[in-house]
């Protein structure tokens, strides 16, 4: 048997292999309604959510009549808490200013003021950002903005590559503490079957690798040089 039949015989057995193994990476994750459940497209006609202070916000903790007790400027820590004079550590992220307003009023009024007025707003923003890997063009991370969705952070990174599977498209979040990952098509999306989910800060986008088109793709460029295809 030649050197070149051999060779063929083999990528050939390298097309049907992959094909088996590529479907492998996303097993297990939901898809379909399930996964809209954990990344929801985004809805045009809701109203615009309130803002939920994070990691790495600035915000104002006025207290009414109490200086002492106020702030202009209070950092929010890296795992979400504050420290206020009297009032003590404070999880703020995930609350709104107005949420925050009332737990440090709570606090307050326990033992040291009565009818405590406070009002909290969000001075600043730490800037959110998503992640994007895998077999786009341009891997890397990249700001969000309220609105962004899957198309659009997938643009920011190039779009996909050649052997990109474009139906193994996985958005890795943070629920409720918890890890949770969901796969989507992007060939439904970009078609207009599915829902455009919207992505937020903190998301790892992760584009899937297809096996059976990475060895098509090595066997089409190595095919000139090993005179695979013969002209008669």
């Amino acid at each position: 048997m030649s050197i070149l039949l051999r060779w063929t015989m083999l990528a050939f057995a390298g097309l049907a292999l992959a094909g088996c193994q590529s479907a492998l990476h996303s097993e297990g994750l939901p898809s379909g309604q399930a996964a809209y459940e954990i990344a929801p497209a985004l809805d045009a006609d809701a109203k615009p959510q309130a803002y939920r202070i994070g990691p790495g916000d600035t915000i104002s903790v006025q207290v009414f009549q109490e200086p002492d007790l106020s702030s202009d400027k209070v950092q929010v820590d890296d795992v979400g808490r504050i420290q206020l004079p009297l009032a003590g550590d404070i999880l703020a992220a995930g609350l709104t200013a107005p949420e925050l307003s009332a737990v440090v009023a709570e606090r307050l009024g326990r033992d040291f003021i009565r009818y405590p007025r406070v009002v909290v707003s969000v001075v600043s923003t730490r800037e959110q950002t998503v992640a994007v890997e895998g077999q786009v063009k341009l891997p890397g991370v990249y700001k969000v903005n309220p609105g962004d969705t899957l198309l659009s952070a997938i643009a920011r990174a190039q779009s996909p590559t050649n052997v990109a599977r474009l139906d193994e498209v996985i958005i890795f979040r943070t629920v409720n503490g918890r890890r949770m990952g969901a796969r989507f098509d992007l060939n439904q999306i970009r078609g207009g079957q599915a829902p455009d989910p919207q992505v937020l800060g903190g998301d790892v986008i992760v584009v899937g690798y297809s096996s059976l088109k990475g060895v098509y793709r090595d066997i089409l460029q190595a095919a000139p040089l090993l005179n695979v295809f013969t002209q008669f």
